[in-house]
């Protein structure tokens, strides 16, 4: 069974930084590329960072460009997402994602496994 399970979410302040975790099992994690999405109340789910298998490539949003970074390190079977400067309209849930190509992993239609999320939220 697969599981993506999510840690570092809370309650931060403008400006503030959190690290989110997001730990795989039941799938073989080194040959999969990883991603983060969010959601926020009222809002379609967007993409936010992807990385290839071997953590060479990378992707981010415009929106996050700058200010998010995102990483793997496949020893652990674990994809994090480093949020710095972080602002209230990055409050969202976040989930991690896995899917099988680089191109999958940046839509919704091509995640195969999500995690349950991790609510993030940013006061003013």
């Amino acid at each position: 069974q697969v599981q993506l399970v999510e840690s570092g979410g809370g309650l931060v302040q403008d400006g503030a930084s959190l690290r989110l975790s997001c730990r795989a099992s039941g799938l073989p994690f080194n040959t999969y590329v990883m991603g983060w999405f969010r959601q926020a109340p009222g809002k379609e789910r967007e993409f936010v960072g992807g990385i290839s298998q071997s953590g060479a490539r990378t992707r981010h949003a415009d929106s996050v460009k700058g200010r998010f970074t995102i990483s793997r390190d496949n020893a652990k079977n674990t994809v994090y997402l480093e949020m710095n400067s972080l602002k209230p309209e990055d409050t969202a849930v976040y989930s991690c994602a896995a899917a099988t190509s680089f191109f999958a992993a940046t839509t919704e239609e091509g995640i195969r496994y999500w995690g349950q999320g991790t609510q993030v939220t940013v006061s003013s």
